[in-house]
Formats: structure tokens, sequence, C-alpha cells
């Protein structure tokens, strides 16, 4: 029998397995072909460059990372040397928002910020768009947090449509704190996501309702009697469907920062 022959013999044994199998064989076959990507956001509470060994446990693609200090600006050589190529915006340099890979590729997008707090637009390997979010009080007495990515959206509507986009980040809001006469809400902001065909993957695996949620992402003075869920992640319909989203658990998160990380696992095709 020649090599020929033998692999001719077995391409058939693959594709009568196909056959008998069906969709489900079929399914399975694209999900072998499909790559994953993993997405982290944490916001670390500060002294990320002390706490990297616990961040980097997760073994993500891409790290969000809130209140972590510039590397640009940093001291620690181990910690400048790892974050090399990351992506960082921020008014001190102690607590800002950054973008760190292990070894994708960042492009940070020029969509202007008009002075909102804080937004770090960025592709991946050219083939995803992330907006990475850190919303904050922006020294705003009307459209502070979540009014600032809500603003953000009305000025970056037709970017973020566009498909292949996450949004991720700790938006420092939740559906329990709407007020009735605002236009601006978490429940705004969420519904406006919908209307672009960005839905949060967090509610989708696990059935649950905002506002509703049973995994905390914080906790408030690191107290476990006062948790909250403020961290998201929102997908469009393309990457929507083959997304899985995990909350870290405080008992090892906890002494580190006051909030868990939010780890997405995304199927790019």
């Amino acid at each position: 029998m020649t090599w020929w022959t033998s692999i001719g013999i077995f391409c058939r044994f693959c594709l009568q397995l196909i056959a008998e199998a069906g969709c489900a064989a079929h399914v399975t076959c694209n999900r072998l072909l499909a790559s994953h990507m993993k997405i982290v956001s944490w916001n670390c509470n500060g002294g990320l460059r002390n706490k990297l060994q616990q961040l980097l446990s997760l073994k993500a693609d891409v790290y969000i990372i809130q209140e972590c200090e510039d590397p640009a600006n940093s001291k620690d050589l181990s910690y400048k040397s790892w974050a090399n190529g990351s992506l960082w915006v921020g008014g001190n340099k102690n607590k800002g928002l950054g973008v760190f890979s292990s070894g994708a590729r960042l492009a940070m997008l020029d969509w202007d910020s008009n002075g909102l707090e804080s937004f770090v637009p960025f592709t991946i390997d050219s083939k995803i768009t992330v907006l990475a979010v850190w919303t904050r009080h922006a020294n705003s007495p009307t459209f502070r947090y979540i009014g600032q990515l809500w603003k953000y959206l009305q000025v970056h509507k037709k970017n973020i449509k566009k498909g292949n986009m996450i949004i991720c980040g700790d938006f420092n809001s939740n559906a329990c704190w709407d007020v009735w006469d605002r236009w601006w809400n978490h429940s705004d902001v969420v519904r406006e996501l919908s209307s672009i065909g960005l839905e949060s993957v967090y509610h989708h695996c696990n059935g649950e309702h905002q506002g509703k949620e049973s995994q905390p992402t914080f906790f408030m003075h690191r107290k476990l009697d006062r948790p909250y869920h403020i961290d998201y992640a929102f997908a469009s319909a393309d990457l929507f469907q083959s997304s899985a989203i995990s909350v870290g658990r405080a008992e090892e998160w906890l002494k580190f920062s006051d909030h868990m990380p939010v780890v997405l696992d995304v199927v790019t095709g």
C-alpha cells in the first residue's frame, strides 16, 4: 500500500465519521478550527506592579486594567518591561486605564474622547475592536460615571456598531441605581447598546436580569456584606453567541483589590 493510498483511506474515514455524526461533528470541527481570545478586565485598586503574579495567573491574551500606574513613568523596570507595547490614558500617573498584551498586537484607535473619562478604543491583531472602560466622576455634576459612557456612545455610535466589537470594563454602575427622571441611567445605556447590536455576555450566560446579578464584581471597602456588580463585558452579535465569561472569587482576589476580575473568552472564528 502506497502512502497516497493510506492518506486516501484516512480522509474517507474522516468524512464518514462526520457524515454519521451530522451537525454535532460539524460544529465540533468548526470550534476546533476556531481561535480563542481571552480578555480580562480588572480594577486593580492601584499598585499593579506589585500584583502582576496574581494577574498573570489568569493567562489572558489581553488585560484591561483600571487604576493602574502609567508604565512610561514607572521606576519599576520589570513592570516597565512587561508593559512594553501597552496602551494607557489618565490624568494621574499613579491611577489610569491601561491595556496590556501577552503577545497580541494592540493598536490605539483615533476616537476623540471629548474630555470624557476614561476610555481606550483599540484593536487586537487588527481583528477585534475593543472599547476599554473606566467610567469616572470626571468633575461632572450631572453626567458622572455611567453618564460618561452614555455621552461617549452618542459620539461614537457609528464606530461601535460595525461588528466584531467588545466593550469591557468598570462601568461603576448598576440598574439598581437608576433614577426615574434621568435618561442616561445604567438601563438606558444597556438599551442603547442593545439597539446597536451589543449584549451583556454575563447576563446572557447566566440567565440573569440587569440589577439582579448573583455574582458580585465589587465589594465596597472590601467588605463581603457590601457586594455589587459594576464590571461588564458587552459583545456584538458576531461574537456574542460564542463568548463565555467568569468572575473571580473573593477568597482569591479580595486581598488584592475591591474588584474581582471579569474574564471573557471569545471565539474569533
